[in-house]
C-alpha cells in the first residue's frame, strides 16, 4: 500500500492534478445529465441501483422487471460503456487532488498519507456494484441472490469510500490554508 501510495504522491503534480479536474469537471458536465436522462427513461421512475444508496435484493430484482427488455438491455450497455469510464474518471480525479492536497497539508511521516488510496476502494466497490446488477439485469427474470445480495452491499460502499474520499479532500483542503496562512503570519 505505501508503495502505491507513494507513487500517487509523485504522479500527482500540479499539471497532473488540473488536468484531472478539468477531466472530471467536462465529463461530468457534459456526459453525467446525458446519462441520467437516458437512465430516467428505461428506469420508469423506479430508480437505478447506481443512484440509490439503500436498497434490497428484492428491490434490485423489481427494478429489473420495470425496466422491461430494453430498459436492461439499455442498463447493460450503459453499465459497460459510460459506467466503465465514469469510475475511471472520478477516481483519477480524487487519487490526484487528493494526494496533491495531502502532500502540501501533511508530514512525509504520517500515516494519514494513506488516505490517498481511500479512491481505490470507491473504484472497486463501484465495478463490483456494476457487475452484480448487469448480472441481475441480465439473468432476468431468474433471481441470482448472490448477486443481489453483493450489489446491496456494494452500492452503499461505493458510496461511502466516495463521500469519505471527497470529505479527505476538503479537509486536507481547509489544513493546507490554514498552513499556508500559519506560515504567511510567521
Amino acid at each position: 500500500m505505501n508503495t502505491i501510495s507513494t507513487f500517487f504522491y509523485r504522479v500527482s503534480r500540479g499539471w497532473v492534478t488540473l488536468l484531472a479536474i478539468i477531466i472530471f469537471l467536462v465529463f461530468s458536465a457534459l456526459e453525467l445529465p446525458r446519462q441520467n436522462a437516458q437512465a430516467d427513461q428505461y428506469s420508469q421512475g423506479v430508480g437505478s441501483p447506481d443512484t440509490s444508496l439503500l436498497y434490497s435484493g428484492g428491490k434490485l430484482y423489481s427494478m429489473a422487471k420495470w425496466y422491461g427488455a430494453e430498459g436492461r438491455e439499455a442498463y447493460l450497455h450503459a453499465r459497460w460503456t459510460f459506467d466503465l469510464a465514469f469510475p475511471f474518471v472520478y477516481t483519477f480525479f480524487l487519487v490526484t487532488a487528493v494526494s496533491w492536497v495531502l502532500n502540501r497539508a501533511l508530514p512525509e511521516r504520517s500515516r494519514l498519507r494513506l488516505l490517498n488510496l481511500l479512491p481505490l476502494a470507491a473504484l472497486v466497490f463501484d465495478f463490483l456494484e456494476n457487475s452484480m446488477t448487469s448480472i441481475v439485469m441480465w439473468g432476468f427474470p431468474s433471481r441470482i441472490a448472490i448477486a443481489e445480495g453483493m450489489a446491496v452491499v456494494a452500492t452503499p460502499l461505493k458510496w461511502l469510500t466516495l463521500a469519505i474520499s471527497f470529505l479527505v479532500l476538503l479537509i486536507g483542503l481547509l489544513a493546507l490554508l490554514v498552513k499556508r496562512i500559519r506560515s504567511a503570519t510567521h
